[in-house]
């Protein structure tokens, strides 16, 4: 494994380059009256983030040739399409009322413009790196009832006021003048002189934390106290069931192994207690073996690409519009961490005494892979059948596809190798019977899906009100960026649902029921399903989403994200079950 840890440290320090690539790229000196480069990335209804289109699918008009510019992997994944701006701002060069371009707008293009107003479009542009919104337009509705009396209206002045210190661009804002104004409620057409100001003001702030105003956006103080009383919430829901686990059942182990201690002999204290009892079959290896360890690769994987993206939010890589980072890392470290599910699924399958394990590494490669393409393929036709951005061009596809060909499948193989050939054995302190012993019949409440409904909801309560703003930031307008506070909610994350799935799993010993290892993993894993069920909530309750494309990569995409959390905390709760049994039944005398 030292090579794959060489690969792992590899990962960090490019994914490092690659995402602070723009941050050096933007740190730009210019002098009076030096172009900045200005930008047009994309128009798109505000309340559906993921239906967006090219600024100029609309029609704008250009005051010269349209440059596109070239995007990295992160940025096309993240819909960004950049094109030259019908707008110049030199460097403090004021402007009152220039005329950008003028255009007649035809019947088909005013109702285009309409349609678009009435979805409340938005705009977003990015000058020297630094991001820019606006609306498009706005509906007087004032004084009327009836849609149909509605008038709309096409803003055709823009007013920028840049904010500088000594040679450098700080802070941007558009306003749009709501004098200047073009009438679209009728089908005719109508000429329109697309204007702008721009107005230069000198600031103290220096260059270094221009970003500062977006990343304190949730730091805000009435935010703050949301996001502690979380923790806190968090917190009081740890201490209950810790000291729920530390108060009864390490009393009642404390009984059990007394109880065993006294008397070797005594075959009814032994029939009382059922998982002393059972002690021939609790490492009888579980039935699926290969699936099984395919999950738990794929879990650990996906647990640690969460441990190194936190690590760089951390150390500030995901800085607001870093267009394009998180995608980037996603990409690079799910690639070059692969080995680890290689390594850690054969390895496990071989101590499981699988024979098959290139088959076993195979469904590996494709049990979280194949449903996230599938959903990727069926998504990105909806895009394209849309014309949105969203639509990856076929030179990423290729891309990401020689990435899975020449890094993730190599590693993945390179790490199956490696797990084979570990030659470790699965360390059992019980002998195993040749025969299973019957399981006797088991309540309602003790069966798995009550038994996943009561191991999901307490993890899922700890970070229920988190989610509100991780969903409102990847599926809104709104910026995340404490980061630290995130990584203590996913630090309770795991401790309550090791310490449920434990609880759990002694229990159902307790009923004399041996097959653990399936149960341990569905319940440390359900929380996943408690989240996918926040997502009906928040689409119907708390969005204002509508429209096929946006439903289809709201519930497609958190599909995906959702599964990837099953498998990461199943695989958390089954290692900590692992332990607690191999403890306890290390702890007694087992013939």
């Amino acid at each position: 494994m030292k090579n794959l840890s060489t690969i792992l440290v590899l990962a960090i320090l490019i994914t490092c380059c690659v995402t602070h690539v723009r941050s050096d790229a933007s740190d730009h000196r210019y002098n009076d009256g030096d172009a900045v480069p200005l930008y047009a990335n994309k128009v798109g209804p505000f309340h559906n983030p993921s239906e967006t289109y090219r600024y100029f699918d609309l029609p704008f008009c250009s005051a010269g040739d349209v440059k596109e510019k070239r995007e990295a992997l992160g940025e096309v994944l993240n819909g960004d399409r950049l094109v030259s701006a019908p707008y110049k701002l030199e460097f403090r060069k004021e402007k009152d009322t220039e005329v950008a371009c003028r255009r007649k707008l035809t019947k088909e293009e005013v109702a285009q413009f309409r349609t678009a107003v009435k979805k409340d479009y938005y705009f977003q542009m990015y000058y020297d790196d630094l991001p820019i919104w606006g609306f498009l337009g706005k509906v007087d509705k004032e004084g009327k009832t009836d849609p149909s009396e509605y008038k709309y209206f096409l803003y055709k002045h823009i007013q920028f006021e840049v904010m500088y210190n000594k040679d450098r661009v700080i802070e941007i804002g558009a306003k749009m003048d709501p004098h200047s104004v073009v009438d679209l409620t009728e089908d005719k057409d109508v000429d329109a002189d697309f204007m702008y100001t721009v107005k230069w003001r000198e600031t103290n702030i220096p260059f270094e934390n221009r970003m500062d105003k977006y990343s304190q956006s949730s730091s805000l103080p009435h935010h703050l106290e949301i996001h502690w009383f979380s923790i806190i919430n968090s917190c009081v829901t740890v201490l209950l069931l810790t000291g729920f686990l530390a108060t009864i059942l390490m009393r009642v182990l404390k009984n059990d192994f007394m109880k065993y201690a006294q008397d070797e002999e005594a075959a009814d204290d032994q029939e009382e207690t059922g998982w002393k009892y059972i002690h021939g079959d609790v490492f009888r290896f579980p039935k699926h073996k290969s699936l099984f360890a395919a999950a738990h690769g794929s879990g650990t994987q996906l647990f640690t690409l969460t441990i190194f993206i936190f690590m760089l939010a951390l150390v500030g890589v995901f800085y607001p519009y870093n267009r394009g980072a998180l995608f980037t890392a996603l990409v690079v470290i799910y690639a070059l961490t692969s080995g680890i599910a290689g390594y850690t699924a054969t390895s496990f399958y071989c101590q499981l005494e699988g024979t098959n394990w290139v088959r076993n590494l195979l469904l590996t490669g494709c049990l979280f892979c194949g449903p996230l393409f599938l959903t990727f393929c069926f998504l990105n036709t909806v895009a394209i059948a849309y014309s949105a951005t969203a639509a990856l061009p076929f030179g990423t596809i290729v891309v990401i596809v020689l990435i899975w060909t020449l890094v993730t499948s190599p590693l993945l193989v390179l790490g199956g190798i490696a797990g084979k050939n570990s030659k470790a054995e699965f360390q059992a302190p019980c002998r195993t019977t040749k025969y299973p012993r019957e399981i006797p019949p088991l309540p309602w409440y003790r069966t798995t899906i009550p038994q996943m409904a009561m191991a999901g909801f307490l993890p899922f309560s700890a970070i229920y009100i988190e989610l509100y703003y991780i969903f409102a930031s990847v599926w809104g307008h709104r910026i995340y960026t404490i980061y630290s506070i995130l990584f203590i909610v996913f630090i309770i994350l795991l401790i309550v649902t090791a310490f449920i799935t434990v609880a759990l799993t002694y229990f159902q010993l307790a009923a004399e029921d041996h097959e653990w290892w399936w149960r341990s993993f569905l319940c440390g894993g359900s929380t996943g399903l408690f989240i996918y069920g926040y997502c009906l909530y928040y689409y119907y309750a708390r969005s204002d989403m509508s429209g096929f494309m946006q439903t289809s990569f709201f519930f497609g995409y958190m599909a995906c994200i959702c599964y990837g959390f099953f498998l990461m905390l199943g695989t958390v709760g089954f290692r900590a079950a692992l332990l607690f049994v191999r403890h306890i039944y290390k702890s007694i005398k087992c013939e």
